[in-house]
């Protein structure tokens, strides 16, 4: 089904506005008396129930009715391609099979043949120590690419649990390093960190990844278009936890393409430093006017971060994103008499003079210092809410049109701050 995208309205200095479902706000409402008003009911009244029917066929139906370009899914109306195996089990010959399986990430990733998609790999859970994941080739219109963790054992595997790709060092730990992280992308010019080569991450391009956990590196589940910027890039990702230093996920610099946003369900998002350039989710866009749709969609996911849960990223031209049913938990709640500072849950702090931020936020749960980036640099961000879109913040902050704001301590919200232990925990907590 399509999505609504309301349209933005300003509220004082912060774009607030409550979303309206889709009129020209410009058109005068339709009377009992304009012309084939009455006549419109019946068929408004039939296609609303055959979109409320499609809907809980949607939810109850779950991942069989995923989308026709899944390859997983029962409905698939794409290109078959090849299934390739990862297992440390495997004799690392073809992948063709779990006993011929590939023992690494990396390895079924090269293999795939070809860009007309349609090729899943299936993963047995276990720990892999890789970094710099990056696939032979991209996936194709109505014919994704999927990357998926066996995580109950029922395609194969026999095992139960994550996929863990851990991207530190195996004998020394956490690697805080710019452009080293779990999927690749790179930029020469940069002054430091993994910078040898320009690398973009474009071809994960129509790449699906479910039931995997990424850590140990500069950011989760997080990909830059670097010298690509500017191009369509969609990515789905599912039940899947991203940890790093700076990002914990996110897309940055792509175009919107339209009716086929990246999207994240059901996801938990964490970063680990608060210095420069840091996010739970970092966007950025490629347009110089906001598009009307997002780049972005972001449902069921819980973003956890040291001082903000959503930035734009500092090069990013407009930036728009979508939440619904998020939870987002900033831990700063500093004291400014001691000069203390915050850059607020929802960030556009540092911005590049043409950046922009806007967000659709629907039935979200937010938690932080304040609800924007305090001073001018909140002037670069616009907002919508719908449903109850509730904020807990440091007592001395005022009040932000369109948010309901929390006076008691969230306790249910602050007890999902931990990463799941499991892939059954994770969907669990997201029902």
């Amino acid at each position: 089904m399509p999505l609504e995208y309301p349209t933005e309205e300003r509220i004082g200095g912060a774009g607030i506005r409550a979303a309206d479902p889709g009129r020209d706000p410009s058109s005068p409402l339709p009377t009992a008396t304009s012309p084939g008003a009455l006549d419109s009911i019946p068929r408004r009244l039939a296609r609303s129930h055959a979109l409320l029917a499609l809907a809980l066929a949607w939810l109850l139906a779950g991942p069989a009715l995923a989308a026709p370009w899944d390859p997983a899914a029962a409905d698939y109306t794409g290109r078959q391609g090849r299934t390739l195996y990862v297992s440390p089990l495997g004799d690392n010959s073809d992948g063709s099979s779990w006993t011929k399986a590939f023992r690494t990430l990396q390895a079924a990733l090269s293999a795939v043949p070809d860009n007309q998609g349609g090729h899943q790999i299936i993963v047995r859970p276990g720990t892999y120590c890789e970094a710099n994941l990056a696939p032979a080739f991209r996936g194709a219109s109505g014919a994704y690419n999927a990357l998926i963790g066996d995580f109950d054992g029922r395609l194969g595997s026999g095992a139960k649990g994550w996929v863990l790709a851990d991207s530190g060092d195996p004998q020394k730990g956490f690697k805080s390093w710019d452009w080293w992280s779990s999927f690749a992308a790179s930029d020469r010019n940069w002054p430091g960190g993994n910078n040898r080569t320009t690398f973009s991450s474009l071809v994960c391009d129509r790449w699906i990844f479910r039931n995997l956990y990424v850590a140990g590196g500069d950011a989760g589940l997080f990909w830059d278009l670097t010298d690509q910027s500017g191009a369509g890039f969609t990515v789905v990702v599912e039940d899947c936890v991203g940890t790093g230093r700076a990002f914990g996920g996110g897309v940055c610099y792509p175009t919107v393409r339209a009716g086929e946003p990246s999207v994240f369900r059901r996801c938990y998002f964490l970063a680990l430093d608060w210095v420069g350039d840091t996010a739970a989710v970092l966007v950025g866009g490629w347009e110089k006017a906001m598009p009307s749709q997002p780049h972005t969609v972001f449902e069921d996911c819980t973003l956890v971060h040291p001082d903000n849960a959503v930035a734009l990223s500092y090069a990013s031209y407009c930036a728009r994103a979508r939440f619904v049913r998020c939870r987002m938990i900033a831990l700063n709640f500093t004291q400014p008499e001691m000069g203390g500072k915050s850059t607020g849950i929802l960030c556009t702090e540092n911005h590049r003079p043409e950046g922009r931020l806007h967000l659709d936020l629907e039935d979200c749960q937010l938690a932080g210092y304040s609800v924007f980036t305090p001073g001018k640099d909140a002037q670069a961000v616009t907002c919508t809410t719908k449903g109850r879109v509730r904020a807990y913040v440091q007592f001395k902050q005022p009040d932000t049109a369109g948010f309901e704001r929390v006076g008691q301590w969230p306790a249910e919200l602050f007890s999902q701050m931990a990463p799941p232990r499991t892939p059954a925990d994770l969907k669990a907590g997201s029902q």
